[in-house]
């Protein structure tokens, strides 16, 4: 049973630095204890912040799993996560606890799509190698076979989860000309896919042995974790480029690497990482990998939406209402 009684001035722990004002504005609100100066909490200081409060706002790097969860206080009864994704929390023991788990769902599409966009064409024009070309004073002026990339215009690019995220990539990367294809849970109603001129793909086998880029859009789940495995990676064709700007554990790193080092894939933009904030050596060593230190929502304007989504979840369970963003399925 979820309780859903009034808590007018909650203690609320929140376990890394915010924006100033977003900090400010949650302290005059609440019975709030902010982490300053910003550091991860160690598995002991979330322990006992669980242990002592009426809400937790965690982010991606805090682990919230089944034993911290059930060591957690009595008077836990609401995770307000600061972020969309919430593979880091133990939602069915949260359940079995009563604790409500919200999310912050949609405020950060368009800068993870934008930032997408700009993985799928840096990856094929070489702009990361390009970049360090410049830098390290070697570069000796143009010819007409230097840094030779491939175009992105009629190209077919295929997207693995058709969300929100997955759409307004698509509507991106029609303006650049790729045709969109796509792989979800669900498909898309008639109308939505003709205004994003999509094909639809049953299977995703199918799809990745068809197209030239793939960019995965899906949350991290039970149901999604390695679903790029040795297999899948092998049913794509030589020339294609995969983008991961999702959730690190969705692919197979190890076949990944492999695939990279042998030249069965021909480059990769990745944005997060199986194990963050360590990253497998062989990659940082490929000239066709352009990394990103998992930024793809690193925006003043989607932090600080993402925080107000937190307070208004908040203010909603502590006036006996359910919060808005109450995640149910894990699929955020």
């Amino acid at each position: 049973m979820i309780d859903t009684r009034r808590c007018p001035n909650p203690k609320v722990v929140v376990t890394r630095e915010l924006a100033d004002t977003l900090m400010e504005r949650m302290e005059a609100l609440f019975d709030t204890h902010n982490n300053r100066p910003d550091a991860k909490l160690t598995r002991e200081q979330l322990a006992a912040a669980m242990a002592d409060c009426d809400v937790l706002v965690p982010t991606v790097t805090d682990d919230i799993d089944a034993a911290l969860i059930a060591g957690a206080g009595d008077r836990l009864k609401l995770i307000a996560n600061y972020g969309a994704g919430v593979n880091h929390i133990d939602l069915k023991a949260a359940r079995a606890r009563g604790i409500i788990v919200t999310n912050t769902p949609g405020v950060l599409t368009e800068d993870t799509a934008d930032m997408t966009m700009a993985l799928i064409l840096s990856v094929p024009r070489r702009l990361a190698e390009g970049e360090k070309l410049v830098r390290s004073g070697q570069w000796n002026g143009w010819s007409p076979g230097g840094m030779l990339g491939h175009r992105i215009g009629g190209k077919a690019l295929g997207i693995v989860g058709m969300g929100r995220i997955g759409q307004a990539v698509a509507l991106r990367a029609r303006a650049f000309g790729l045709t969109i294809h796509y792989h979800n849970r669900t498909r898309l109603p008639a109308v939505r896919e003709a205004q994003l001129a999509a094909t639809f793909h049953e299977s995703l086998d199918e799809m990745l042995a068809a197209v030239d880029i793939v960019t995965i859009h899906t949350p991290l789940n039970a149901d999604s974790r390695n679903l790029l495995d040795a297999r899948r990676i092998g049913l794509m064709r030589p020339h294609v480029y995969l983008i991961n700007a999702a959730r690190g554990g969705i692919v197979d790193e190890v076949a990944l690497v492999e695939a990279l080092e042998n030249g069965r894939l021909a480059g990769a933009g990745l944005d997060v990482w199986a194990h963050e904030p360590v990253i497998d050596p062989r990659l940082l060593a490929l000239p066709n990998v352009v990394m990103l230190p998992h930024m793809g929502s690193a925006t003043l304007e989607g932090r600080m939406a993402s925080g107000e989504r937190v307070i208004q979840n908040i203010r909603m369970w502590a006036d006996g209402h359910r919060p808005p963003d109450q995640v149910l399925d894990g699929w955020a």
